[in-house]
């Protein structure tokens, strides 16, 4: 049985923890995520083995100071000036009206932009349902930025993410690698290192993706050219799933930046970013299945 590297994205630190002990909590319930998703698209196939490659660990100490470093209830309060500006950014890209006064954005009202959003892409949810869902993307738009701050601004850090991922590739030797959320800006750089020019991979499939998210290009490593983003060497063939209620994969078509051979999106309910719903869903058990034995 083909075994399947996951890397994960943000909220996946394992407080007192080695990173071998977390990466295997993290891979507890994967499999049975992605069996259902194989019954969803009518596949009489096994799930793999799924192995995560866990590198949260090494993003916390460069996160913000402890004012900002409440985990458990992040807000966009706890955001910089100039975080606060990019989360407006975002999130008008993904469709939320712009604020009156764009010339100071920084100072935008986020909450009311995402609410906006739900409201628009989740139907007549009732209120509290609503109210709910919104505090959990503030918590994921407010640790998107710390860890991508955290991971992108720190030159040693972001050579170990690279380098503790690679180890786990190199271990396990898969024919497919999944990367949702932040793993995959990870991923990304990681192949194009010259450092791991010898990982190669058959499947690269993308899960909720912000490689398009606006900000986020001009701290890319390669960085773009003409707008536009380069297949790493070792990668044969790339698939991208965006949920179309995914505030971070925005925009959902990658392909309009990257050469992804197939670009997808899919609905999976209230879930909106977690890896679980991704893993569920019928169109990641196609991308996967001629890769299974």
């Amino acid at each position: 049985m083909a075994t399947v590297v996951l890397v994960h994205g943000v909220f996946n630190h394992v407080q007192g923890a080695t990173p071998e002990e977390a990466a295997l909590r993290k891979a507890e319930g994967c499999r049975p995520k992605l069996t259902k998703g194989l019954v969803k698209a009518g596949l009489a196939l096994e799930a793999p083995e799924m192995v995560m490659a866990y590198y949260a660990d090494l993003l916390r100490p460069e996160l913000p100071t402890q004012a900002h470093a409440a985990e458990d209830d992040p807000r966009f309060e706890d955001l910089t000036l100039e975080q606060r500006a990019e989360a407006a950014v975002w999130l008008a890209s993904a469709g939320a009206p712009l604020p009156q006064d764009p010339q100071n954005i920084g100072t935008a009202p986020l909450r009311q932009m995402l609410g906006w959003l739900v409201k628009q892409r989740s139907g007549r949810l009732a209120q509290t349902v609503q109210e709910k869902t919104v505090r959990l993307l503030e918590r994921i738009v407010v640790v998107l930025l710390r860890e991508v701050e955290a991971y992108t601004a720190w030159p040693d850090r972001r050579r170990l993410t690279r380098e503790r991922v690679a180890k786990t590739i190199r271990a396990e030797q898969p024919t497919v690698v999944v990367a949702h959320s932040l793993g995959s800006l990870v991923v990304y750089e990681m192949l194009h290192d010259q450092a791991f020019s010898d990982l190669e991979v058959e499947l690269l499939l993308t899960l909720g993706s912000p490689l398009g998210l606006p900000g986020l290009a001009r701290r890319l490593d390669p960085a773009l050219q003409a707008g536009r983003g380069a297949r790493p060497t070792g990668v044969r063939r790339w698939v991208n799933i965006a949920d179309v209620g995914d505030i971070v994969a925005t925009p959902p078509r990658l392909s309009e930046v990257f050469p992804i051979d197939e670009d997808e999106t899919t609905d999976t309910g209230l879930g909106f970013h977690a890896l679980g719903g991704y893993l569920a869903s019928g169109l990641t058990a196609a991308a996967l299945a001629p890769y299974l034995d």
